[in-house]
């Protein structure tokens, strides 16, 4: 097997060697947009300056279940501040491949909050109507717990787009692109209105050069069941319109599938990823339906299953984001018009650069990071 993986990163390197620039994509992405607070938390502290950190989010669920019917005390030391919500991470791993982004979103109103500026300026055009969430994101290392204000994404709602956009704006920005990408519905509470109202003005559109529609649902557990229906049935009456891409990780498919109710062999839970990636796409009937869990991931498009593994690393440096960078290398694959099988692998060589270096690579970096990756030709390193 390990051989077999080396060979084929190897051949996705020499690819990616005479692949066209990204630089000839245009992409739109939308509509979150978070301040994240990069927190560790303190286990032990030594002195002022010194501290042994919470390494799994068991130990964190230990500690706060010690307090009930007491209390207890939780330090968290803030590590960085950076910008935050899959979509804005998600759009400045593809500004960083040097592909042409525009972004729509709550990313200051009506100034642009600073976090953002550097984000911003690379952009193509910057359509901000909310204020930003905020993020407390406890970083452990087997994952992540997000602690998340919301109330200023109630501004991203289709009248508000409507109003700044006008239609003729709304149709241009969304129909003369390469790719769409809406992610976070779950902490956007009126996606939906959103993705109704852009069916209103958009063309239908022909062919297999119709753009991507790529979808992040973004944990959706907190949500209702036929607030998920209702989601799935919208997401799949984009293909008319677009190429329609869902993207789920593990947690995020098994709900959708116990939403959907899809007869498996097991708990949805429990189910392999190949199982439960067919059912899904089977159930959806959409251009591509992708899963992605932390080791490996796994993906249907038009009838065809791929699946991958690696690059995994039990010591990332930095877990939030790695699912929206995982999102973004995919992405680019399918634009690039590689093969499923080679699509997921730079997906997982985005997020794998992303969580050793604790930032999004450029086109030659990511080159080089699967270099790296079919020269170990193991599937953790």
């Amino acid at each position: 097997m390990s051989k077999t993986l080396q060979d084929k990163l190897q051949q996705l390197h020499d690819r990616l060697g005479q692949v066209p620039s990204p630089e000839q994509f245009s992409v739109l992405v939308g509509f979150d947009g978070f301040v994240d607070e990069i927190i560790e938390v303190v286990d032990k502290r030594s002195d002022f300056q010194t501290y042994d950190r919470l390494q799994t989010i068991a130990d964190f669920g230990t500690r706060i279940q010690r307090a009930a019917g007491l209390s207890t005390n939780i330090e968290f030391v803030p590590k960085t501040v950076k910008l935050g919500g899959n979509g804005p991470i998600m759009a400045n791993a593809m500004v960083g491949f040097g592909s042409r982004v525009s972004y729509i979103g709550a990313l200051g109103y009506p100034e642009i909050n600073p976090v953002f500026k550097d984000f911003t300026e690379q952009c193509s055009k910057v359509i901000s109507i909310a204020e930003p969430g905020h993020t407390d994101a406890l970083e452990f290392n087997d994952g992540k717990v997000m602690l998340g204000k919301i109330l200023s994404l109630n501004d991203v709602n289709w009248d508000n787009l409507y109003d700044t956009l006008g239609e003729d704006g709304i149709a241009e920005m969304f129909a003369n692109v390469h790719m769409v990408a809406t992610v976070n519905w779950t902490m956007t509470p009126y996606m939906n209105g959103i993705w109704d109202g852009i069916q209103k003005v958009v063309p239908r559109a022909e062919g297999e050069d119709k753009p991507i529609f790529f979808v992040d649902l973004a944990d959706p557990e907190k949500r209702k069941f036929e607030d998920i229906r209702d989601a799935m049935e919208i997401i799949a009456s984009f293909s008319p319109y677009y190429r329609v891409v869902l993207g789920l990780n593990r947690k995020e498919a098994t709900e959708v599938a116990d939403v959907l109710g899809l007869k498996l062999s097991g708990k949805a839970a429990d189910v392999s990823l190949e199982e439960i990636t067919k059912a899904l796409a089977e159930a959806l009937d959409i251009w591509c339906l992708m899963v992605h869990p932390t080791h490996e991931a796994a993906a249907v498009l038009d009838g065809e299953y791929a699946h991958t593994v690696g690059p995994y690393t039990s010591k990332p440096r930095l877990t939030t984001g790695a699912g929206d960078n995982f999102n973004a290398g995919f992405c680019l694959g399918l634009l690039l018009g590689l093969s499923l099988e080679d699509s997921l692998m730079l997906g997982k060589a985005n997020s794998g650069f992303y969580v050793r270096e604790m930032r999004s690579p450029s086109f030659a970096e990511l080159q080089n990071f699967v270099g790296r990756w079919a020269d170990k030709g193991k599937s953790e390193f």
